[in-house]
Order: structure tokens, then C-alpha cells, then sequence
């Protein structure tokens, strides 16, 4: 039976400030380190008096070595872990839950479909097809959110546009904006889908995922062949507590990323 092991110490070694609201922390193990990471997978990260929330990796080797976590600043911990500084402490935990699988994705087409904040759990995942690019089909990345100005990684979508194919929507347009504006499924239909020979990863807000899945089968690609990344409240990240049920699934063990053949039926049950 898994327990919960305390969370180990990591230093911030770098800070880069993705929006107003978001920034990415790269961490580095103080002494003993977590075993490696795989994307898609979380840590639990603990701020020391405040509280531990779970964050997905966002990049398994940052600059300095380390890993790197996405923070947006919605609540006391995150807006703790959103203050730190250089040189300051967390706890971590992990990894836990699965990750995206690539494995299946072998030798087909990825489309890699990422709303808002959604985009830090993918970019592993990006980062993996771009690396081996003689396993992989056409890569595809599609990218909504709200306003230009909350679109993370803006250097990494343009080196990524020299090996994918990259489209990125706002909901709102501001001054000087002269890109595509709408819902990130209108994206689709710039992509040439082959049903038979591609596998999407989608993450974003549950309705966005909903849509995105049903407008990807609606094209001709099959349940199995869509991965979603679900969120529920993570307490213990062990299975233990129950706080991220859905259904017959515990997310933090089961999930977070799941094959939509499996979940379809669960999000279609109002406030499950």
C-alpha cells in the first residue's frame, strides 16, 4: 500500500515571469532528488507555512538543470509559490499520476491542442516529439486563450514553429493583435487530420476539453486515440483520500492524463 513520504527540499534556481499572473519556477534538489519525471506527470509542491497544492511539470530540464513548474497565482499557495525568489525553499513530492502516452502516439501524427494555462502539462510533451523527430509524424500545436497578453511561452511557440505546425487564437483581441480570434477548435480545420494515423493530447479548462474531443470525433478520430489531462481537488496524491474522485477513477493515481474513451461517459454526468 502506498504511503506518503515527506516532501524532499529544492532550491528556486531561476524565476521567469510567463503573464502578469504566471511565472515558471525552475527547482533543483537540495540534497537527495525525486526520480525523474515523465510528461504529463505532477509533483505535490509544499510551501513551507502555507500549504502543498499539485502542479504538473513543465519542462522535465530547465536552463540550470532543474524542473521546471508553471504557477498562476489563484489561491494561498500558489500565490506563495507565485512570491518566491531565487534562493528560496520548497518541498516536493512526487512524481505522481501518469503521463501522456507517447508510446501509442509512435510513428503517428500528434496534435497537441492546449487552452490557457493547459499549455504547461503539453510542453513536455511538445518538447519530446520536436527531440525525436524521426518517431513521430507531423506535429501539430494549438494553442487558445483569453487575451494575447495571458499566453504563456511565447519564445518556445516560435522555435516550435520550425518543426510543427503551430496555431495560436485569443478570445479577445487587443491593440495589435493580428492573429486568429475565436475558440481553439476553430484551429482545426487548418490542420489536415488524418483520423487513422493521429493521436491528440488536449488540456485545458473540462468544458474546453469536452468540446475539443467531440469536434476531433466529429472529424473521424476515434475515443482512444484523444488523451485528456483532468483536474480534480488532490489532497494525499497517493489514493488515499478520495478528494479527486471521478467516479470509479482517483485522478492523482488513475489520471491526471486519461484516454477520453474512458472519461467520455463520467463528464457528461453534471457535477461529477
Amino acid at each position: 500500500m502506498s504511503t506518503v513520504t515527506p516532501p524532499l527540499p529544492y532550491r528556486v534556481a531561476g524565476i521567469l515571469a510567463e503573464t502578469s499572473d504566471v511565472r515558471s519556477l525552475e527547482l533543483v534538489p537540495v540534497g537527495r532528488e525525486l526520480p525523474p519525471f515523465s510528461p504529463g506527470q505532477f509533483a505535490m509542491i509544499y510551501a513551507f507555512g502555507v500549504g502543498e497544492v499539485p502542479i504538473s511539470v513543465s519542462a522535465l530540464r530547465g536552463p540550470r538543470g532543474g524542473v521546471v513548474h508553471t504557477v498562476r497565482a489563484v489561491g494561498a499557495v500558489s500565490a506563495a509559490l507565485y512570491g518566491l525568489r531565487p534562493g528560496d525553499t520548497v518541498g516536493l513530492r512526487g512524481p505522481f499520476g501518469t503521463g501522456w502516452d507517447l508510446h501509442a502516439a509512435a510513428g503517428q501524427d500528434v496534435l497537441v491542442v492546449a487552452g490557457g494555462i493547459g499549455l504547461a502539462p503539453l510542453r513536455p510533451a511538445v518538447h519530446a516529439v520536436l527531440d525525436q523527430p524521426a518517431a513521430y509524424g507531423r506535429l501539430g500545436v494549438l494553442v487558445g486563450t483569453r487575451t494575447p497578453g495571458d499566453l504563456i511561452y511565447r519564445e518556445d511557440i516560435e522555435r516550435w514553429r520550425g518543426g510543427a505546425e503551430v496555431g495560436v487564437t485569443v478570445d479577445r483581441p487587443g491593440p495589435g493583435w493580428h492573429g486568429s480570434v475565436g475558440v481553439v477548435t476553430a484551429l482545426l480545420d487548418a490542420f489536415a487530420l488524418r483520423p487513422d494515423r493521429t493521436h491528440a493530447l488536449v488540456c485545458g479548462p473540462e468544458v474546453m476539453m469536452r468540446h475539443t474531443a467531440r469536434a476531433l470525433m466529429g472529424r473521424g478520430l476515434a475515443a482512444h486515440r484523444v488523451q485528456v489531462s483532468l483536474e480534480r481537488n488532490m489532497r494525499c496524491a497517493t489514493g488515499h483520500c478520495g478528494h479527486c474522485q471521478l467516479g470509479p477513477l482517483l485522478l492523482c493515481r488513475d489520471g491526471p492524463v486519461v484516454r477520453y474513451d474512458r472519461v467520455e461517459p463520467l463528464l457528461a454526468v453534471r457535477e461529477l
